[in-house]
């Protein structure tokens, strides 16, 4: 039965030319879906220099003292691109670019903003910013020209990173290449040499600075040993004051050593400010010659400064000393009687010289800062050096003044009159029992006073000891220097001497100077290229595919196959009329009457059962769904070269596809009529879109994800890429296997679970016919 139904279809087919003509185009026309769209994405992401893209350079470049060389990675970026036909680059104005973006005329435009370079360089300052590129872009001309220019845009960003790494490094082995050479020139001997001079000088300043804070330190021991002598007075009055007479001589005695004391006092304040005086001198030479050096060497003119600021920041201390010990002898004046002429005139003679004192404590602290800020100006600017070496020396010249009007104060004012108070000490020793009580107690008071002080004063000389210990290190620490140079620099002049291999510093210096020889005479070019890029991605291909055509070439096969599945039962009737079930019989041109109404199963009394017509009428969409797929599999490997290792296998998808394709879609219409074509079509947008035939499952969302198992596409898809490529393991069979079981539910429906719908079809059928529209 099905063998006679089958041949009667095929006779039907082949009866003339119009339905050979119809036939053929049936088995055409799937293929061709398929060639056109596998030979327009052939090769997309290779055509992409028709693709504008607009480039405007508004980058004004960079110049700085730290690169004397003019910078535009500007004009880099736009000879770079010149080169690189990745694109169809477009040069024009920025206002062009972005206007050429919203009208279409460009699919996207790169900005490179006025700044670009100057942001770039920031890498060399604290405050860094991010160098960025202003990206237009299109999205609606077309979904994949975006991210093809995108593609374009990193593929520039990289260059610049790459082109501005290369550049600093081999901008760095330049210089260090030029390094080695000077440092082999008579030039750098002479510089070695003056460099050791000013460290050497250097050396001495340090050395000096200690000795100096060491005689400071001196200075305050001596007024130490006044201050202890002067509360050892106080106590022998305090003892006085048990017997009136031995008071008194005692206070004859306390007078002769305070009129000795005023003396050593004086001829210790004149010798101090002397040597402050002096040291004022020393430092406006050393700051002249401080700033003679500064052409020639910065840095140790920078570095001397500091030194001399240090140095008269720490003689602050001897000006707080005199006036705490002015202030004490303020106060002890104050506890003579007022009665006394030589008291108020003392008093205002000590304030006075408090006075000049601070001030002179003033100039000194300004003269510090004016050095410190000297030594960070040396190395900037040349004009403002001079301005502050002409303030520097007006300021000692002021200092060196009020030390002069200190000194010529007290010897004008406050020693006159201690001595006419040490003259009228003998008024105060014929006072009363009472006034000697009162100055017991008073000298009670005083020597707390006194060991305050002395407490004080030998803290102070700590702190000066440790701070001439630290200038000895500096010191020490700048000869090892300048002995290491030294030894440096006869290294750095060969082997003439024949060297005997005792220095062992010596040979480590020649070792590495060999290590900077090598670098310096490197290939600075091929090192710079590795800096900037030292990781190269080796891509390695598992199962290579040849191109973009045939990377596709599996979804548009297998669409186009049940594409054709659909056409066949478009074009085709897949059900049997009564007519052919009689001449298939033997019946006549007709059925007997009480076959009933038309419909399938309606000869089955004669033997014509529904499995009968059901593969009866497949016959013939079977055969020609098989040559839809041999047609479409040869053409793709064939007539467009699409990739195939195993030709054999890549037919077998494609006649396995064609069968159960051709089956699920005869099925629905035999099943459901019109309605089963709709279900088809349906079934073939989801699986357009839910296949993975174009981007990966895991990128779909979690629906698409969850049916992909239960279509025919994605396993008919991953069968033809195993036969392509290569298959891993059992990869082949299995998703042959997993198509072919596709067969079980369609026949299931269209053998069994359709009969009891039989009726309800047909009678759906006739009201459709009876609209004469549908």
């Amino acid at each position: 039965m099905i063998w006679g139904i089958f041949k009667r279809d095929m006779c039907h087919a082949t009866r003339n030319v119009i339905a050979v003509i119809v036939s053929m185009g049936l088995v055409v026309v799937p293929a061709l879906y398929a060639w056109f769209n596998i030979a327009a994405s052939w090769n997309p992401y290779g055509n992409t220099k028709a693709l504008k893209v607009a480039v405007a350079n508004n980058d004004k470049g960079y110049k700085s003292d730290l690169i004397p060389v003019r910078v535009n990675v500007g004009e880099t970026i736009i000879s770079t691109l010149h080169a690189n036909d990745q694109l169809d680059w477009q040069f024009v104005k920025s206002d062009k670019a972005i206007d050429g973006v919203k009208s279409g005329e460009y699919y996207a435009a790169i900005v490179i903003p006025k700044g670009f370079s100057a942001d770039m360089m920031t890498l060399f300052s604290p405050d860094i910013k991010h160098a960025q590129l202003k990206y237009y872009l299109n999205e609606k001309i077309n979904p994949i020209a975006p991210h093809i220019t995108d593609q374009g845009a990193t593929t520039v960003v990289n260059t610049i990173d790459k082109t501005f790494a290369k550049t600093i490094a081999q901008v760095g082995l330049d210089l260090a290449s030029s390094i080695l050479h000077y440092s082999q020139s008579p030039q750098m001997a002479e510089y070695m040499r003056n460099l050791n001079g000013n460290l050497t000088t250097m050396a001495d300043t340090l050395s000096g600075a200690s000795q100096q804070v060491t005689s400071y330190s001196q200075l305050l021991g001596s007024a130490n040993d006044i201050v202890d002598s002067t509360g050892k007075l106080l106590a022998s009055a305090t003892k006085a004051g048990k017997q009136a007479q031995n008071a008194l001589k005692q206070g004859k005695s306390g007078a002769t050593s305070f009129t000795s004391a005023g003396a050593n006092v004086t001829s210790s304040v004149n010798t101090a400010l002397d040597q402050v005086s002096g040291a004022f001198d020393q430092v406006a030479a050393k700051v002249n010659k401080a700033f003679d050096a500064i052409g020639k060497d910065s840095d140790t003119a920078a570095s001397q400064l500091t030194t001399l600021s240090e140095q008269v920041s720490s003689s602050e201390s001897l000006y707080d000393t005199y006036i705490t010990s002015l202030n004490h002898m303020h106060e002890s004046v104050e506890q003579l009687p007022d009665s006394d002429s030589a008291k108020q005139a003392l008093l205002e003679a000590i304030d006075r010289e408090i006075t000049l004192l601070e001030a002179a404590k003033g100039d000194s602290q300004k003269l510090a800062q004016q050095l410190k800020d000297a030594s960070t100006q040396v190395t900037q600017d040349t004009a403002a050096a001079e301005r502050s070496r002409k303030e520097i020396l007006n300021r000692i010249t002021s200092a060196k003044q009020s030390i002069s009007n200190v000194r010529d104060d007290y010897a004008t004012n406050v020693k006159p009159k201690i001595d006419a108070l040490a003259s009228t000490v003998s008024t105060l020793i014929s006072q009363t029992d009472s006034m000697i009580t009162q100055l017991s107690g008073t000298a009670d008071d005083l020597d707390d006073v006194t060991g305050d002080v002395g407490t004080n004063v030998t803290s102070i000389r700590s702190t000066l000891g440790a701070i001439a210990k630290k200038l000895d290190s500096s010191a020490a620490t700048v000869k090892e220097l300048i002995t290491k140079l030294e030894t440096g620099g006869n290294a750095g002049d060969g082997n003439s001497d024949g060297g005997d291999g005792d220095n062992d510093a010596s040979s480590s210096d020649s070792g590495e100077s060999d290590e900077l020889r090598a670098l310096a005479t490197a290939n600075a070019s091929t090192l710079s290229t590795l800096i900037s890029a030292p990781v190269a991605l080796h891509r390695v291909s598992v199962y290579p595919i040849a191109n973009y055509g045939s990377a596709m070439a599996p979804f548009y096969t297998i669409l186009s196959i049940w594409v054709g599945a659909i056409i066949l039962c478009a074009m085709l009737k897949v059900t049997i009329s009564d007519r052919e079930k009689a001449h298939v019989l033997g019946l006549g041109d007709t059925l007997p009457r009480v076959a009933g109404p038309s419909g399938p199963g309606n000869a089955s009394r004669w033997g014509l059962r529904l499995d009968h017509e059901y593969f009866g009428r497949y016959a013939i969409f079977a055969l020609l769904a098989l040559l839809q797929g041999t047609l479409v599999c040869l053409g793709d490997m064939y007539f467009l070269g699409v990739q195939a290792n195993h030709a054999l296998q890549f037919l077998a998808v494609g006649w396995l596809a064609a069968l159960v394709f051709s089956n699920i879609v005869y099925t629905l219409t035999v099943s459901f009529g019109d309605i089963g074509k709709a279900v088809a079509v349906v079934l073939l947008v989801m699986q357009v879109a839910g296949s993975g035939g174009t981007f990966p499952i895991e990128t779909l969302p979690k629906f698409f994800q969850m049916l992909y198992p239960f279509l025919p596409f994605p396993h008919a898809i991953d069968a033809m890429h195993a036969a392509m490529a290569g298959s891993y393991g059992n990869e082949y069979l299995l998703d042959m296997v997993y198509l072919a079981l596709f067969l079980i539910p369609s026949l299931l429906l269209g053998l069994v679970l359709r009969k009891p719908v039989i009726r309800l079809n047909n009678w759906v059928s006739r009201n459709l016919e009876s609209t004469k529209v549908i």
